[in-house]
């Protein structure tokens, strides 16, 4: 009897030992869009430091930049995270607006007074809401990560009013919201990758683009551009998701330090971009560009013509109670 309970005892042991050791073995790969140093990359970085901090090893992330995993298609990549070719995926939340049109009311031109307002706007009621849509197209949302307000760059001029765009061939995301914006501003909007912005900017094929301010820095925009201009003319989100079948495979444990680290590293990333803003004009100055900022009275022309696109940008979210929700969160209906 007692070799048995000897024999049980090891048997009990080993099997611990196995599943500390599979518990260890748990790596998922979590891909971004952009290059190492851009701001969302960093902040992945950060991600996958907590996640390892608290899970004391036990869940890996490895981070892979440039989408590299789904080879530069952001509809691809959500496809391949719903399916699970992709472990994890961070991408911008206006481009998650081709499978779910109300994530378009995150980037309404100049809804967003300041980031305060749209952070409180990501964890709230209709932050909430567009998370828990992702279970429709197959993605677990973890978290709204806030993305810094977009700015214009060109060849050609400082952009102080509506009138500067007359003409200028700007790329745009896929994403009718921009096209309608641009257009409305007198520009000639032009959807295009990501990927292929460097080179129709030094060909001349645009003459500017529209990115949050590291976006130039890190992918070396200010080679092609002469001119940055801090409209600050909409607002974004990051979407962390997972693939379902994956985080349900994690234990109760495993699961809640996931969530604790997105939910601290929306935080941290906030307080970086912040720290991180000047010090990238700074370094855009450097590389021979100039920079102008809009006074109040400045961007007030700019908001005006936004506010006129109202009726439009409703029809584009395509739900009209979701819309007006978000226009009274921020006090603007």
């Amino acid at each position: 009897m007692t070799m048995h309970k000897a024999i049980r005892g090891l048997l009990a042991g080993a099997a611990m030992l196995a599943a500390s050791v599979a518990q260890a073995a748990t790596t998922f790969t979590l891909s971004t869009p952009d290059p190492d140093a851009a701001e969302i990359t960093v902040a992945a970085n950060k991600f996958a430091e907590l996640v390892a901090a608290k899970t004391k090893g036990e869940v890996t992330i490895k981070v892979f930049p440039n989408g590299t995993l789904y080879g530069g298609d952001p509809s691809a990549a959500v496809k391949q995270l719903a399916g699970g070719s992709l472990d994890m995926l961070v991408l911008a939340g206006s481009l998650y607006a081709n499978f779910n049109p109300k994530f378009s009311a995150i980037s309404i031109p100049y809804l967003f007074d300041d980031e305060a307002q749209l952070r409180a706007y990501l964890a709230g009621e209709q932050g909430q809401e567009l998370v828990a849509d992702l279970n429709g197209i197959g993605i677990k949302g973890l978290s709204l990560w806030t993305r810094p307000f977009r700015q214009m760059t060109n060849s050609k001029l400082p952009i102080e009013k509506p009138a500067d765009l007359a003409g200028l061939k700007f790329r745009v995301p896929n994403n009718p919201l921009w096209v309608e914006f641009f257009k409305k501003m007198g520009a000639a909007p032009t959807p295009m990758a990501f990927a292929e912005v460097y080179n129709a900017l030094q060909l001349k094929v645009v003459d500017g683009q529209e990115n949050p301010i590291s976006v130039p820095l890190a992918a070396k925009f200010y080679e092609v551009q002469g001119f940055v201009s801090m409209t600050n003319h909409m607002a974004d989100s990051w979407v962390l998701g997972i693939n379902p079948a994956k985080f349900d495979a994690l234990s109760d444990a495993e699961k809640a330090a996931i969530n604790e680290a997105a939910k601290e590293t929306e935080a941290w990333k906030a307080d970086n971009d912040a720290a991180q803003a000047e010090t990238i004009l700074k370094e855009l100055e450097g590389h021979g560009m100039k920079v102008n900022r809009l006074t109040p009275e400045q961007q007030a022309a700019f908001v005006a013509v936004s506010k006129e696109l109202y009726p439009v940008f409703a029809g584009l979210v395509k739900d009209q109670a979701f819309f007006d929700k978000s226009v009274a969160f921020v006090g603007k209906k």
